[in-house]
This record gives C-alpha cells, structure tokens and sequence, in this order.
C-alpha cells in the first residue's frame, strides 16, 4: 500500500529562484560564483561555503549557507541560483 502525503509537496514555481527578485543578477551557468561569495538562491540570500563538482544540467554544485546562524548548509545547483554580474566576494 502507497501513501500520499500532500503537505509536503513542493510546487515546481517554489523551487526554482525567480530572476526578477535580483534584477541585474545572473544565473550561475553564466558566471559560477566562488567561495564566500554572496548569492540568491529559493531560500535568501546566502553565502558560498564550498563549489563540488558538476550536476546533471550540466552547473556546478554549491554547498550554501544561509546568515541564520541556526540553519545547516545545503546543496544548490549553480543553475538555481543568481549571482552579481562582477564578483563581490566577502574577505576576513
């Protein structure tokens, strides 16, 4: 027997980053953001902790972090994710 749990079905539109929020920015299969670099992606604003290697479309794999400090990295496709058209990576 299969169960179907609806409540914790994403819709397509909530998992795909919307360019008109960040106008001016670019996908990350135009330009791949490198580590701790400010990018936006479904969830905010983040920050690249780690760039793996490539996913199925063909865009690298980020590790992010989001300011929260309670949150945990996630994994987000360069693809789904925007990024200032010129480099504006953090120094400590």
């Amino acid at each position: 027997m299969t169960t179907n749990n609806s409540a914790t079905r994403r819709l397509s539109a909530e998992l795909h980053v919307d360019s008109a929020l960040r106008p001016g920015w670019v996908s990350g299969l135009e330009r791949i953001p490198g580590v701790g670099e400010e990018i936006f992606c479904v969830a905010g604003v983040g920050t690249v902790v780690k760039v793996l290697g490539r996913t199925g479309d063909g865009s690298r794999l980020l590790e992010v972090k989001l300011p929260d400090p309670t949150s945990k990295p996630f994994f987000a496709a360069a693809s789904n994710v925007l990024v200032a058209p010129h480099a504006t990576a953090k120094t400590a």
